[in-house]
């Protein structure tokens, strides 16, 4: 009989496993070992303390209780207390346990990425230049 925390669980990486490339799953991992890339499944995703993703995550739900350098994309988020997350993290629900290590941006968002025209639109340049302003030393259309 499978235990409650592996019931949608059909992939597992091992510590000593490390994996380069992206993986795409339709069902859940837990991943103990190191993944160089992104990981993507409509299922759950779940980092232990030893494992480590270099990459994105995009899932129906995460639970990270090792190191991400990478967002993080899911209807829900945990960050567990000895979490490292350095990249942004795009959820419906986010939970932060005492002790996690965040670093980015949160947005609550759909599970679906934006798309990079509607990026420019929401957030817009990051600078503009400012209009010019007339001196006194340039001409000026009026006449004394």
């Amino acid at each position: 009989m499978k235990r409650d925390n592996q019931k949608h669980v059909e992939t597992m990486i091992g510590e000593d496993a490390v994996i380069t490339g992206e993986i795409v799953l339709k069902g859940g991992a837990i991943i103990s070992g190191k993944v160089m890339g992104n990981v993507k499944t409509p299922g759950t995703v779940r980092v232990t303390r030893t494992g480590t993703i270099e990459g994105d995550i995009e899932a129906g739900e995460a639970t990270v209780g090792g190191t991400v350098h990478g967002n993080v994309q899911a209807g829900k988020v945990v960050l567990r207390g000895d979490s490292k997350v350095h990249g942004d993290i795009v959820y419906k629900q986010l939970v932060i346990e005492e002790g996690a290590s965040f670093e980015g941006r949160c947005d609550i968002g759909t599970n679906q990425p934006l798309p990079e025209s509607e990026k420019l639109q929401l957030y817009g340049p990051v600078a503009q230049e400012e209009p010019e302003l007339p001196t006194e030393e340039s001409p000026s259309s009026y006449s004394n």
